[in-house]
Formats: structure tokens, C-alpha cells, sequence
């Protein structure tokens, strides 16, 4: 890929910088700053390589949300001056008066449908503020939305310097080295089926947990009572069969009868299954210290419901382990900084769903544009 450590001279040249920055919020406050403090490099290189950057983002899923709270973090790293709305007025003169490392950063740019239409009259609006543009939101490369895939189409197109590092951590992680454990939790089986079937070629073992765990039961005839299973069921799959495949051997459930942990054949149609077991976690740990690569997305239990324990544990032992791991998803990170564990993993990820499409494919089309 094209890197922006490639441009000679961004002295007084205006870049458009695409950065994740769709953090959680709580009361205004971020509720914990990965992806803040993952953008940051880019930013800091172009501010102090004299450009004039702006700076544009999402957040949330409603259009009405507000980048506010962000840009009043990351005033405490940065010389940086909100501009608003990337298409008014006052933008624009605050953008006449930029000088030389400056960065200029807009409201959330999904307040115009035009971003997620990938509009060529956005797609133009974009291309118009910069001369350059640099893709450093790993977390949304899966998307052809203006700001992603549009305007790179347009600009002379560059990647970040997380972006470039997100890349190179799982190109690494598709050829492991062996012993190796991939783990894939969450839910929607059907997105993540053919993730699973290509890595039991790829990796020793393969284990799956959360609720595609609940498919995996389901179809091998087990009750899963209230738990999560996919809209469509799956069928028989020859995948089920590999030796390579690990599925949770105890489970974490909650019915009339309190919560409490059984095996996975032994639960009844008024109890959902919201975590793995202890004994789950014990055959995990017999994989984990001796694997030279360890791969992990997404939780292992019903985390935002406050079932935390099987993936904060798992957590805990790779963390302690000495092979190489990447870990990537939302509440699967979440984890990690709530335990202050992050320096002990090899690499984490600020993507959930551009990890997964990149681990599939290799690449994804806003990707192939920055080459």
C-alpha cells in the first residue's frame, strides 16, 4: 500500500484525514479511548510534518450524534479546532484561516445521507477540502461509503499509520505459525461461516463460542431453550465434523431456577445459555500456552448483559501467554482495556467487522484503492 510516510514535503498542503473515531459515549464521556489513542499517530505525523489536516469521522448509528465529546479528548494531545459542519459556511472560513499543521476537524459525517449513499456530490464536497487523502479507520474499510472508498477514488490516496499497521498485524496472523488457535465468538453464524471453515484449514485448532456456539448445539440436536440462534437455521455441515473444531463443553445458563452451569446437552427449553463454563475456559488454557499464534474476535458471552467472565478470563490467560496474539471486536477489546491488560497482547485491533472481512478475503475494495 501506499503509506503517507511516502509523501517528501506535506509542508502547507491540505490532506483529508478518514479516522476511526466511533468510540463508546456515556453522558458525553468516552467510555474508554482504544480508538482514540489508536488515531492519534497519524495525526501527530501530519501535524507535524506541516500539514494542514482535516479531519473527518463517524459516530454512533444515529446521524444526530455528536463528534463533540471526541474532539474535546483529543484537544488534550493535539492543536486541533472544531469546524463543524463539513458542508457550512463557517467551515469553510475556518479552513481559509488554517496555517501549516493545523488540523481542522468536522461534525460526524453520517448526518449527511450522502456519506453512506458513497453520493458523488459528497464524494465531492470530500475531494474538495484537500489535496491528499489518507484512510487511517481500519474499523469501516469493509464499507464503500464516501469517506472510505468515494474519495479515494478521487484524491491521490494514501494509508494511515494504523491503518497500515492493522494490515500488516493480520496479513501476519493468515499464515501463523503453528501450534496456532484461532477463537470467534458473537453471534450471526451465517456472516462468519465461511471464516470458520477457512481457518480449520489454516489453523490447529478452531474454537467457537457466544451464541454461534448456540447454532453448533442446535444442530447437533441439543436443546437451547431461550438462548440466541440465527434467523436461518444451518445445515448439516461437514465442517461439524473436523477434529480441528472446539466448541464450549460447559455453559453458563439463567431460568426459573436461577443461574447456574451445565453441560451443553443437559439444558432445558426455559433456560438461555449466556457464557461458557469453567471447564470450557480450563480446555481453552491447554491450547493457549503452548500456541505460537492465538487469533480472537468477539466475546464468548452475553458481555454487554454483564456476562463477562468467560471472556474476561480467556483474556487474562493469553495475556500471560508467551505466543504472538491479535485480538479484534468491540466488547472483546472492551475486555482487555477494562482488565488494563493492552501492552500484553501483540497486537489489538480497532476493527470488528472490517477484521472479519479482511481475515476472509485478504483484503476488502477501499483497501485495494490505497495500492
Amino acid at each position: 500500500m501506499r503509506i503517507i510516510t511516502e509523501v517528501e514535503n506535506l509542508k502547507g498542503k491540505f490532506v483529508l484525514l478518514r479516522s476511526s473515531l466511533n468510540v463508546p459515549l456515556k453522558d458525553s464521556k468516552l467510555k474508554n479511548h482504544f480508538r482514540l489513542h489508536q488515531a492519534l499517530p497519524t495525526m501527530r505525523y501530519l501535524h507535524e510534518h506541516g500539514a494542514k489536516t482535516i479531519l473527518v469521522a463517524h459516530i454512533g448509528r444515529n446521524p444526530e450524534e455528536t463528534l463533540k465529546p471526541v474532539y474535546d479528548e483529543l484537544a488534550k494531545y493535539l492543536p486541533i479546532h472544531w469546524g463543524g459542519n463539513i458542508a457550512g459556511e463557517e467551515f469553510a472560513k475556518r479552513r481559509e484561516l488554517m496555517s501549516d499543521g493545523d488540523i481542522l476537524m468536522a461534525e460526524n459525517l453520517r448526518r449527511h445521507p450522502g456519506e453512506k449513499e458513497n453520493a458523488s456530490e459528497f464524494i465531492e464536497l470530500l475531494a474538495k477540502q484537500a489535496e491528499l487523502y489518507v484512510n487511517d479507520a481500519f474499523a469501516v474499510v469493509h464499507r464503500k461509503h464516501a469517506s472510505v472508498f468515494g474519495v479515494a477514488k478521487v484524491l491521490p490516496a494514501y494509508a494511515g499509520l494504523t491503518l497500515a499497521e492493522e494490515v500488516e498485524k493480520l496479513s501476519q496472523v493468515m499464515q501463523p505459525k503453528h501450534p496456532s488457535l484461532f477463537m470467534l465468538g458473537g453471534a450471526k453464524f451465517a456472516t462468519k461461516l465461511p471464516l470458520i471453515k477457512k481457518y480449520l484449514d489454516i489453523y490447529d485448532k478452531v474454537f467457537v463460542g457466544g451464541a454461534l456456539a448456540n447454532d453448533i448445539f442446535k444442530l447437533r440436536g441439543y436443546e437451547v431453550g431461550r438462548s440466541l440462534v440465527s434467523d436461518e437455521p444451518l445445515k448439516d455441515e461437514s465442517f461439524l465434523h473436523s477434529e480441528k473444531l472446539l466448541v464450549p463443553i460447559d455453559v453458563v445458563v439463567d431460568g426459573p431456577n436461577g443461574r447456574g452451569v451445565k453441560c451443553p446437552d443437559a439444558v432445558t427449553e426455559d433456560e438461555t445459555i449466556l457464557d461458557c463454563g469453567p471447564l470450557t475456559i480450563d480446555m481453552l488454557v491447554t491450547y493457549i500456552d503452548p500456541a505460537a499464534t492465538i487469533l480472537w474476535n468477539g466475546p464468548f458471552g452475553a458481555y454487554e448483559q454483564g456476562y463477562t467472565q468467560g471472556t474476561e478470563l480467556t483474556a487474562r490467560h493469553i495475556a500471560g501467554a508467551p505466543g504472538f496474539s491479535v485480538v479484534g471486536g468491540g466488547d472483546t477489546v472492551a475486555a482487555i482495556e477494562k482488565l488494563e491488560i493492552n501492552d500484553l497482547f501483540g497486537f489489538l485491533s480497532t476493527g470488528g467487522g472490517s477484521m472479519l472481512a479482511f481475515l476472509e478475503h485478504g483484503t476488502t475494495p477501499a483497501l485495494e484503492l490505497l495500492k
